[in-house]
């Protein structure tokens, strides 16, 4: 008895060690850490191979309209990417990664290090996105790096947003779009901060 003790507590030492992940990010980057307003999260994806999703996020069919599928590119100019590249802007003090969608889905889970700034607002919020009220609207001269998500590649509330923005005068080449959204980050088993995560 006191032997399998002992081997449970080595074992338990060994992963607290840093042992191998087995489910990684990508080949070079088992986890990550992102700085939050809360602290840092380290961002992970969950190791048990027999993770599904479930519930609201394992949905495929939504009525079209309102929930149709979204152009790879909601606006001229605007980068659209994918989970390694978000990860990037995530680690990045000067980008700033906006869950678009409203209050109720972001108080429900969100992306660590996002902030949320829900769609019908987003042109209210400018200014923490790197722009300067002017008396036409907005100079977007200063504007930093943004990515924005919403609910997944059948969600409308991102794309409108950067629509919204770019027509506002908030520079394209500044935007990038996850596509994915919370859906596919679910699906890859990567940490989801907040309320019922």
């Amino acid at each position: 008895m006191r032997q399998i003790a002992m081997s449970v507590a080595l074992a338990a030492l060994a992963t607290a060690a840093g042992a191998e992940t087995e489910v990684g990010i990508s080949k070079d980057m088992p986890t990550t850490t992102v700085e939050t307003r809360n602290g840092p999260v380290e961002i992970g994806r969950v190791q048990d191979t027999e993770n599904e999703v479930t519930g609201e996020w394992a949905r495929t069919s939504r009525p079209c309209p309102e929930f149709c599928i979204q152009p790879i590119t909601p606006a001229e100019g605007v980068s659209t990417i994918g989970e390694l590249e978000l990860i990037d802007l995530l680690q990045d003090p000067d980008a700033v990664v906006v869950d678009s969608r409203t209050s109720d889905w972001f108080e429900g889970g969100t992306i660590p290090g996002a902030i949320n700034i829900p769609y019908p607002y987003v042109l209210d919020e400018l200014g923490q996105l790197g722009c300067e009220p002017d008396f036409e609207g907005w100079d977007c001269a200063g504007a930093k790096q943004v990515a924005l998500f919403c609910n997944g590649i059948w969600c409308g509330q991102s794309p409108t947003a950067i629509r919204n923005m770019v027509e506002a005068g908030f520079p394209a080449d500044k935007i990038s779009y996850y596509r994915g959204g919370m859906q596919v980050w679910r699906l890859l088993g990567l940490t989801v901060t907040g309320g019922g995560s």
